[in-house]
């Protein structure tokens, strides 16, 4: 198991490498194009600035619903539906990294709601610039209990079109809060 994971970040290293020089030129996005998002119309460059508070979330939901998988293709493939470059490179590692020490061997969490909370965004040509802080709340679990978790996080983002969608293309994760750990109660049955 060792070796095909090495295999793999090698592999993600040199793609993150090269994507630097994959990624079209923000200047050159039409102002009428409109890219696809998840669960949303597709949006051009000036109705996403317009609607970051639901792009933004639309995006991290699909990032932890790829953190819920537990094969590394089914990872990387649903991370890279919605991430490109540096913070494809950035999101998988994290998530690999946490099953390569023991982490979750099945599927344990649902997310109930992803609530922005003080969020700017600025437009850099074809590119968002979002300072986001969001809270996540939902239930992780084990084999008879479940926890509600409240989680706060904090991150800069870039946000760009890239192959016909909206993708996180920069990630710098820069504060999370884990105060609100919720309460633990029993598991439903599911005979």
């Amino acid at each position: 198991m060792r070796a095909p994971l090495i295999a793999v970040v090698g592999l993600v290293a040199a793609l993150g490498a090269s994507a630097a020089f994959l990624l079209p030129d923000r200047a050159s996005v039409s102002e009428t194009e409109a890219f696809a998002a998840p669960g949303l119309d597709p949006l051009t460059i000036e109705a996403a600035r317009e609607d970051f508070w639901r792009l933004t979330p639309a995006l991290l939901l699909v990032v932890y619903e790829a953190f819920g998988q537990t094969q590394e293709d089914a990872i990387y493939d649903t991370l890279a539906s919605v991430t490109h470059g540096e913070a494809l490179e950035y999101l998988y590692l994290e998530r690999v990294g946490a099953m390569a020490g023991g982490g979750l061997e099945e599927a344990d969490q649902t997310i109930h709601e992803i609530k922005l909370l003080n969020t700017q965004v600025a437009r850099d040509s074809g590119s968002l610039l979002i300072d986001a802080s969001w809270q996540v709340i939902g239930t992780v679990g084990h084999a008879e209990h479940l926890h509600v978790r409240g989680n706060t996080y904090s991150a800069d983002l870039t946000v760009a079109p890239v192959d016909g969608a909206w993708r996180i293309t920069d990630f710098q994760l820069l504060d999370v809060n884990r105060d609100m750990a919720g309460e633990t109660f029993l598991a439903p049955q599911t005979n």
